[in-house]
């Protein structure tokens, strides 16, 4: 039986990490750029969802499709598509690859079709998966998140509870490759219950690596929060890793909308990590989101404001909200922004101080084909 991996680009570490589980249960899960062989599988977010629509309905073979969009509308997608996996992949997608091969109508925990879904019988253990294997890809060393934010899928698809996989299994994986990237909710709360620092944790775990890999930590795509920045966090990343850089999500600079999406920080602890990223000489990159619902003028000219305190020493990456299916905040509307803040915006990004997207999906997205039809 041929299986195949659809190449996508936003799911490319993920096609890093389903190979691996693969290869461990006799499959090969080789990459394509279109519909081939047997089955096809697919890695879809609530953005390019929409383009590969036709796509899967149309493949000649069987399709799977999993990922963040396919998890929080596991019927929608099970219109167009043979299987769906709902959540975690690592031992549902071998699982589902068994019974497609067996012909078996029984149905698989964890997949949705048209008929059936069976929710997941499991949650999955980091360590009996590795990180990547021949096609490589971040270090995942955390899943889950307990903050859960009004607008993150995170602990929607992974839990409130934090699982770390251990720093043997993440060396073991490491030594196939030079750098270190990691890929993790909040790089701080390694070894911790996501609430609580666990530093020495942090500390052996970077120095376990530092023996073999330049390590890049707290830098895209292991972001932290602003409320765990600290001098001795800031310390063991200076002694540690190879970056100069701080990645961090400071979101509003309305503590009223802080509140509202259920951030967890105040405005208040975002200026103090610029303050000591600074002081440690680390560029801070912060994420900002505009247009939440309920934005009114007044909290969108404290982000402005922020904003501008952000670029005197670092960088800002900007989204536009977007309402994300499975979150508190799926079907709220976005706030439009006026004019004269996207055309400030714009100057600002041709300054080179902020990266990012600031209008409506809609119009963001407007050069991706689409699928109108209704299946």
């Amino acid at each position: 039986m041929k299986v195949v991996w659809r190449d996508i680009r936003a799911a490319r570490n993920t096609y890093a990490v389903l190979y691996a589980a693969c290869r461990q249960s006799g499959y090969q899960l080789d990459i394509s750029g279109s519909p081939d062989g047997d089955v096809t599988c697919y890695s879809l977010n609530s953005i390019n969802e929409p383009q590969f629509r036709s796509e899967i309905r149309d493949a000649p073979g069987i399709t799977i499709v999993g990922g963040p969009h396919a998890s929080a509308c596991p019927m929608e997608v099970s219109r167009y598509a043979d299987y769906v996996i709902v959540g975690e992949g690592e031992k549902t997608l071998p699982r589902l690859l068994d019974a497609i091969r067996s012909q078996s109508t029984d149905p698989v925990p964890g997949v949705a079709t048209r008929e059936w879904y069976t929710p997941s019988d499991h949650t999955v253990l980091l360590d009996g998966y590795p990180c990547f294997l021949e096609v490589k890809g971040y270090l995942e060393i955390s899943r889950g998140c307990p903050h859960g934010c009004a607008y993150c899928q995170t602990p929607r698809l992974f839990g409130r509870r934090m699982r770390h996989r251990s720093i043997d299994s993440i060396a073991d994986s490491a030594k196939r490759v030079s750098d270190a990237r990691f890929v993790t909710p909040n790089a701080l709360a390694y070894g911790s219950d996501g609430r609580t620092p666990r530093l020495d944790r942090v500390e052996s775990l970077l120095k376990r690596l530092s023996a073999m890999n330049r390590i890049w930590f707290g830098t895209f795509p292991s972001e932290v929060r602003p409320d765990w920045i600290s001098d001795p966090a800031l310390e063991l990343v200076q002694r540690y890793t190879a970056g100069q850089k701080i990645h961090f999500g400071a979101q509003s600079g309305s503590d009223r909308i802080l509140t509202a999406i259920n951030r967890g920080h105040t405005r208040t602890d975002a200026e103090e990590a610029l303050d000591l990223c600074r002081s440690h000489g680390f560029l801070p990159i912060v994420d900002m989101i505009v247009g939440f619902p309920g934005e009114m003028a007044e909290d969108l000219e404290m982000t402005m404001d922020l904003i501008r305190s952000i670029i005197r020493h670092g960088k800002v990456h900007l989204h536009y909200f977007q309402p994300l299916p499975g979150t508190p905040l799926a079907g709220a509307d976005p706030t439009p922004l006026p004019p004269d803040i996207e055309k400030a915006f714009g100057s600002l990004a041709l300054s080179g101080k902020i990266t990012g997207y600031w209008m409506e999906p809609e119009r963001r997205f407007l050069s991706i084909p689409r699928d109108n039809e209704d299946i």
